[in-house]
Formats: structure tokens, sequence, C-alpha cells
């Protein structure tokens, strides 16, 4: 399995067997970083972190010159730049990432209407309807790598195979710039020596649960009695495991693909005691959401909250709502009903507030009356406000005089709209 430093890759040759296959997971190349060293060519080949402020913020992306010292999205750039010293910090530009995701996804779309978005630098294509036009899928994965390079200046790296779960194995393997064709033949040959941990839904803990039992490789997998694998896993995830230990993989490149969850997390530029504080960051937060919300036309059932101590203790909690909602005002009063609940011995460090369970908005049963009806005018007038001038112009009062952080970025950043 390739590394997240790139070494270990594997890439198929000129020509390699592409027969069976048909779907292509596609992934950015350290998308963050790369687009930072498109706008500054001075950064091509040298170690850099984006995130926020140092020492303070959290690696949101790193190159590959980074990577083979150790550094990992989502641990504190404090930590990073003790691995690498030499490394450049850059403050996230999310606009601007967001923007060059349109150019990359119109480039996938050129190819095939079977675009699944995964987030902001990946997706799933089916191209098996493309090959009179494109040729073969192969065929197909060379011609969108050379086009995003032609069009956008960026790498990415392709899998491609019979299903949705050797493509994505396949991309993450090829890492960076590269092209890894498995065909239907090879499928149980690839699957093999792969170690359980790169199955699909295997996260740290399952995969200590089946190592403990000598379950180390796919091939050890297929060798375990499913009635193991149901015990060590639950019926339903040692269904899984199963069918993705064989190549089996029934999922479909889904168009209309939801987002589980919306979020925003904030990384504070000194540990804050003042619950009135907080709050008010509480509050920033939840507009923020409520507004992702409504510019993607999407209600949240479940509201969830971060918050990080000192001491990087994190507590995680969440509240269903009586109605779904897209209002940052009932979002807001959600997260601090949360956070009250929390027993607080620490200065914090972090807070992040998330809504999940969402859903299309207005697809429920009509209200008799409706509760937010003015808080839907106020927010209403602040996205109107927002799309003539900007983020910011129009704000709460009591969130004046800006963020106390390295400015809030999406906890789970999602593709772009496609209009």
């Amino acid at each position: 399995m390739g590394r997240g430093d790139g070494t270990g890759r594997l890439v198929s040759p000129e020509g390699a067997d592409d027969d069976g296959t048909g779907i292509l997971h596609v992934d950015m190349d350290a998308f963050y970083a790369s687009v930072e060293v498109l706008d500054d060519p001075s950064l091509k080949g040298k170690p850099i972190i984006v995130g926020g402020f140092e020492g303070r913020g959290v690696v949101s992306s790193a190159s590959y010159e980074a990577r083979r010292f150790g550094v990992r999205s989502a641990m504190s750039v404090g930590q990073a730049l003790r691995l690498c010293p030499t490394a450049i910090t850059v403050r996230p530009h999310f606009e601007r990432y967001v923007a060059v995701s349109q150019e990359v996804m119109r480039i996938f779309h050129d190819v095939t209407p079977l675009v699944e978005p995964l987030s902001i630098d990946e997706a799933f294509l089916d191209v098996r309807g493309a090959r009179r036009l494109w040729g073969t899928p192969g065929q197909i994965a060379r011609m969108l790598r050379q086009r995003v390079l032609d069009e956008t200046g960026l790498t990415c790296s392709i899998g491609v195979a019979a299903t949705k779960h050797v493509a994505k194995m396949a991309s993450t393997i090829s890492k960076p710039d590269g092209l890894l064709i498995v065909s239907e033949a090879e499928t149980a040959a690839f699957l093999a020596p792969r170690s359980v941990r790169a199955l699909w839904g295997i996260g740290p803990k399952s995969a200590e649960v089946l190592e403990a039992r000598g379950i180390h490789t796919v091939a050890d997998v297929l060798e375990t009695p499913r009635a193991v694998l149901d015990r060590a896993l639950g019926g339903a995830m040692g269904e899984r495991i199963w069918h993705l230990a064989r190549g089996v993989d029934a999922r479909s490149v889904d168009t209309d693909h939801v987002e589980k969850s919306v979020g925003h997390e904030e990384t504070f530029l000194t540990d804050i005691a003042d619950p009135g504080v907080l709050r008010s960051e509480f509050r920033r937060l939840a507009d923020r959401v409520g507004a992702r919300l409504r510019e993607h036309g999407w209600e949240a059932r479940t509201i969830a909250i971060k918050v990080r101590f000192a001491d990087f203790t994190t507590i995680s909690r969440s509240q269903t709502l009586p109605e779904p909602t897209a209002v940052g005002q009932r979002i807001g009063e959600a997260a601090l009903d949360l956070f009250a609940s929390i027993e607080r011995s620490l200065p914090v460090r972090l807070v992040g507030v998330r809504a999940e369970k969402l859903r299309a908005a207005g697809g429920g049963e009509p209200m008799l009356w409706d509760d937010d009806a003015e808080w839907r005018r106020v927010e209403g007038a602040l996205d109107d406000a927002t799309a003539r001038f900007g983020r910011g112009a129009v704000t709460r009062a009591t969130l004046i005089g800006g963020p106390r952080g390295g400015g809030s970025l999406p906890s789970h950043p999602k593709p772009p709209r496609m209009d």
C-alpha cells in the first residue's frame, strides 16, 4: 500500500489491461498545497503546510515534501513544524480552492454526466457509457489526467477498476500524479496482499480488532469464517468486509449524492476560558453553518458541537431538533444548549458546530405556524447582503471585532455546486 508521503506508489504502464473496468476514482494531489504552489511558483518543491497561524492552527493540507517528514492533515501546526522545521506555513484560501474545484469538476462532467463528487478534491466517475466517444476506461483516465494538468496546472491520481471500492484503493496507491488500472480479472490478486486497513469502512479500532485475531491482510479475511468476522465487527460490518475482500461492491456512482453533514471549526489564537466569548464563537460558527445549509438548499435534523480543551481533550455532543432547520439562530441555540451541558475545568482551544442528518429544504410536512419566520427573513436579508458585498459585511452586533482564531474552515469540505 502506498503511503501518504508518496513512497511505495504503484502505477500502470501504457496499454495496461482495463478489461471489465468502468469506474474511475479521481483524487487531486495535495490539493490545497498544490493550489498554493500554483498561485506562488516560488513554493514549488518546498515543504509546505497549509493551515492556521503557526503553533495554534491545524494542518489542512501539506505538500508531499512535508509529508515525508511525517506531517499529516489534522495534526496541529505546532507539531508539524517540530517534525519539519523548514516547512513554509501558508494560510488557507478556501474560496480559491472552491473555484479551482469547480474547474476540475467541469472537466469531469465534460467526459460523463455520471459524476459523484465525494469532496472538494475527489470524485467517482462511471465511464462505461463514454467508450464510443472517448475510448476505453484506461484511455479516458489518461486523457482526464492530461486535461486536468493542461487546464488547471494541477496533477491528479486516478484508480480505474470494476468497482468503486477497488478504484478508490487504486488511486490511493498510485499517488501522487499516478494512474493505476486494476482489470476485473486482476482484482483478486490486487486485493489479497493489501492490509485490512485499506478496506473501505475499516477504521483504526476495527483494524485493531481484526489484527488481534491474526487478520492482517485481505487474504486473511478470505480465510476467515464469516461467523468470526460477524462476532468481531458486528453483522453489518462483517458482511460488508466479507464482500469487499472478494471484490464485490454493488454500489453505483450516485449523481444525487447527499452530504451527511456541514460544519465549521475554529482554533483560537490563545486558549479561552471566558464563557461569554465562547458563546459568541458558537453563534458565529452556527451562522456560518446555517448560511451554508441555505446556500445548498439543505436542512439539518441534528446539531453537534465539538470542544477541545487546552490539554487536547476533545468532547462532542449532539442534539436532534424537533424540526429540521437551516436557521442560524436555531442552530446557535441548540449549540449553546449543548455547550452548557459540558463541564469545563480548563480553557478551550477549539470549538466546532456541525449540522447532521441533512435533507432537502422544505421536504417535510407543512407546519401550522413557523416559529422561525422572522429569523428566516432576517437571515435571508443577510444572505442577500453577503451575495452583494461579501461575507462579514453585515453581522450580529455581538460578533463585531472579528473571530478570535485563524479563520474558521469547513470541518468537512464539500464539493462545489455545479450550476
